[in-house]
């Protein structure tokens, strides 16, 4: 069976993976440094310690995480910033995937949809690990910005060019 928007598709399908990467690094960040909801324990402070009085899943999860997970008792930055490049990429990257979709359905050539999908992953994956190993500005995120601007920019005129083309 063919497919309809082959290249599309295979961004999507890379995206999809990147998403499930950064979800679990959310979850297991959670899971270590135990906050549950927020980013930071001044977040949670006005909420009951799981601990304190454990349901049977609090007991199970406690106890697999002791076994598998090492934990750390402080919060040392890398669960917001674990969080921030997940949400990032969420802000950005459907809108991105959305241009190529178009763009392909509007048979722009394969080249152009071959560079905006390339260029999102790569700038996605620096701006995600740029993030969450640096606090502040580092190299990874300005390629990863600069990079998924460069996808809006282009994508953006692209979808106007081959709009417009159609009512010419």
């Amino acid at each position: 069976m063919p497919v309809l928007i082959p290249i599309s598709t295979f961004f999507i399908g890379c995206h999809g993976l990147l998403a499930l990467g950064l979800s679990y690094r959310v979850a297991m960040e959670r899971t270590r440094t135990r906050i549950w909801h927020g980013a930071s324990p001044s977040e949670v402070a006005s909420q009951p310690n799981y601990l304190d009085h454990p349901n049977v899943w609090a007991e199970f999860v406690e106890k697999m995480t002791q076994q598998s997970i090492v934990t750390k008792n402080i919060e040392d930055g890398v669960l917001q910033r674990t969080i921030r490049a997940h949400g990032n990429f969420t802000e950005y990257v459907p809108l991105s995937l959305i241009f190529l979709i178009a763009l392909e359905w509007m048979q722009a050539g394969e080249g152009l949809l071959w560079m905006l999908g390339t260029l999102l992953t790569l700038a996605r994956i620096a701006h995600a690990w740029g993030l969450i190993q640096t606090y502040g500005p580092s190299l990874g995120r300005a390629i990863g910005f600069f990079g998924t601007w460069l996808v809006y920019i282009v994508g953006s005129l692209a979808c106007l060019y081959y709009s417009v083309q159609q009512f010419l």
